[in-house]
């Protein structure tokens, strides 16, 4: 990024929510926590690594929290940071005009919906 555009507030979203599967991680958190097989199976095509590589920076940006349990075997979920809910008008955003202009039923393969009448959990910063 230029130095023009380093405060730029467009620039700095962009930086988050156009990386690949960013936006897709996001939508699907906004539905709760997730634990990682779950994002895995609903992120068709995505490799566990890039998965894990993604959250990680979501993680490091404060959009996202992960919890571990002491379980065996251990547990660990994602959900969406206050920071992190920040973004969903955006992806209800890109949810409408990907209705509107680029496919005819309005859904992606994934969702139904009663998915957008849930109540997504809530999770503070640490």
């Amino acid at each position: 990024m230029t130095d023009r555009n380093a405060n730029c507030p467009v620039c700095r979203t962009a930086e988050i929510v156009c990386s690949k599967w960013t936006p897709l991680v996001i939508r699907d958190l906004a539905e709760g926590r997730s634990r990682f097989c779950e994002l895995e199976r609903s992120l068709e095509g995505i490799s566990p690594r890039t998965l894990s590589l993604r959250l990680r920076a979501l993680e490091e940006g404060g959009i996202v929290v992960r919890r571990t349990y002491p379980e065996v075997p251990p547990r660990v979920e994602y959900a969406l940071t206050e920071k992190g809910r920040a973004l969903l008008p955006l992806i209800d955003d890109m949810r409408s005009y990907g209705r509107n202009w680029l496919n005819d039923d309005g859904l992606c393969e994934m969702e139904s919906p009663v998915a957008e009448e849930r109540e997504p959990a809530v999770v503070a910063a640490a």
